[in-house]
């Protein structure tokens, strides 16, 4: 593998991102929408996230080129969920099975702890066991959380969505941290 490196993306990395996830969209499975969002779109999903103070990040090879992104989002807008965030990764095509997916899960799943968050929940859209979003997650310490069967329907085929979620920080076993992101954020400090 050649050399990657892990950073926060920036608005200038938009343009690639944006052809990164308009090739999940046309060719594969991992996003259920039927039509890649403009350039424009995409910007304003990244302002949002940046905003909002999540994590978003890059994977840039060697020769400066984003070969791969990450970030994590709110999981569900009430909030009771404001302690999961729900994670997404894509990765080019010409980068597919060199462990960039590895590498930017890794570092995304660090800069969620830090900010204190208590579950990262993985919403996997054609879920099969064999999926290699599946396989990635498993090996991160995620646990099978439900699937919803024939949820989904692209490419000619009924697709299922795969549930996975990864404790952090304690989990369910300790009340909030009043010093964590989300109960700042929440409370409006």
């Amino acid at each position: 593998m050649s050399r990657i490196t892990i950073r926060d993306a920036a608005p200038s990395d938009l343009d690639r991102i944006a052809e990164i996830y308009a090739d999940a969209v046309r060719h594969g499975t991992a996003s259920y929408e039927l039509e890649p969002p403009t350039r424009a779109e995409m910007a304003v999903r990244f302002d949002s996230l940046k905003a909002g103070g999540f994590p978003y990040l890059a994977a840039v090879d060697e020769a400066g080129q984003v070969v791969g992104y990450a970030y994590a989002g709110a999981f569900r807008p009430r909030p009771a969920y404001r302690f999961i965030v729900e994670d997404s990764v894509y990765v080019a095509p010409e980068a597919k099975g060199r462990g960039v997916g590895r590498l930017l899960m890794e570092r995304l799943i660090e800069s969620v702890r830090a900010l204190g968050f208590r579950q990262i929940v993985a919403v996997i859209g054609d879920g099969r066991a064999d999926s290699a979003s599946v396989r990635l997650h498993e090996r991160l310490g995620f646990s099978h959380a439900g699937r919803l069967a024939g949820s989904g329907y692209k490419h000619g085929r009924w697709l299922d969505t795969a549930f996975m979620q990864l404790e952090l920080n304690g989990g369910t076993s300790l009340p909030p941290d009043p010093d964590s992101w989300p109960e700042r954020w929440f409370n409006g400090a």
